[in-house]
């Protein structure tokens, strides 16, 4: 985890009208192990959300912790991670100055957006290996792909615990008080609902990926399980056939006086000839059924 980074973007800054973050708020930003909230600590909103990035090369979901405190003339982000979404956020603000009619809200929704838009982005990712996945587990190749596809599950599931709890935060954020204890106006609820109907939409997406990996994993199994009867049908086949040859042999190596055949020239031809018979006729069925 990278060391805390801080941004800020707004009027006057915290110091400006005297009142900062409360101390518990503080202690969540430096720790960085908090799910994702809203809490309200006087005039000052934090919003702790978990930032969330995809590693091709390791097929793994990497997440980082975000701190967003509003307060009524300034913004201001703490980060645990590599990934700044402050950063992204201010320039699409730069790139939309109307955007900052909103004053601190701007900045609030766009790193919100900003955030939203990786975890879509990340959920095409991981489908994409998922699919890639279950190619090769339906392939007629038998490599038993168990261990790629819980790894990548595992990282599902943390997507998940990043993407699952921001729900509700972002869906009650433009219901309450945001600032000087005022509603917020009108025009901004509309940006922030578009982004909580992207989060729902990641939300499904993740949830699908997770029952889909389930799926995966049951066919591997199934698959696994499948060529283990195969073996055993294989095994079993050629232990009939041989079985053949080692009964008439085993009979004859008795040396009983009275045997059949035993005095007969071609009495050994003739025996070497029905075990080949019989074992030929036994490694045709088996193949014709299937068993070889």
């Amino acid at each position: 985890m990278g060391a805390p980074g801080r941004s800020g973007r707004g009027g006057t800054g915290a110091a400006g009208r005297g009142v900062g973050p409360a101390p518990l708020a503080v202690e969540d930003a430096v720790q960085a192990r908090q799910r994702p909230k809203r809490e309200r600590f006087g005039d000052v909103l934090a919003v702790a959300l978990k930032t969330l990035w995809y590693v091709d090369a390791d097929t793994a979901v990497e997440t980082g912790q975000l701190m967003v405190f509003v307060g009524p003339r300034y913004v201001l982000t703490v980060r645990h991670g590599p990934v700044d979404p402050a950063a992204e956020a201010a320039r699409r603000l730069d790139a939309d100055p109307g955007m900052l009619r909103f004053g601190p809200l701007s900045v609030l929704h766009a790193v919100l957006d900003v955030v939203v838009d990786a975890y879509s982005d990340s959920a095409d990712k991981v489908r994409a290996a998922l699919t890639a996945l279950e190619d090769c587990v339906f392939s007629t190749s038998r490599v038993d792909h168990t261990e790629a596809i819980y790894s990548l599950k595992r990282e599902v599931r943390e997507f998940r615990d990043a993407v699952q709890p921001l729900v509700p935060v972002l869906h009650g954020l433009p219901a309450g008080p945001v600032q000087d204890g005022q509603s917020p106006p009108p025009k901004v609820l509309p940006y922030f609902r578009d982004v909580a109907d992207h989060l729902s939409r990641a939300d499904t997406e993740v949830r699908s990926l997770d029952e889909l990996l389930t799926s995966v994993l049951d066919a591997q199994q199934a698959r696994v399980g499948t060529w283990q009867n195969d073996d055993m049908r294989r095994i079993s086949a050629w232990a009939a056939i041989f079985a053949i040859p080692t009964m008439v042999a085993g009979v004859y190596g008795m040396n009983f006086e009275h045997m059949p055949e035993l005095g007969w020239t071609y009495g050994y031809p003739l025996a070497l000839a029905l075990m080949a018979l019989a074992s030929g006729l036994l490694y045709r069925a088996f193949r014709r059924n299937g068993w070889l």
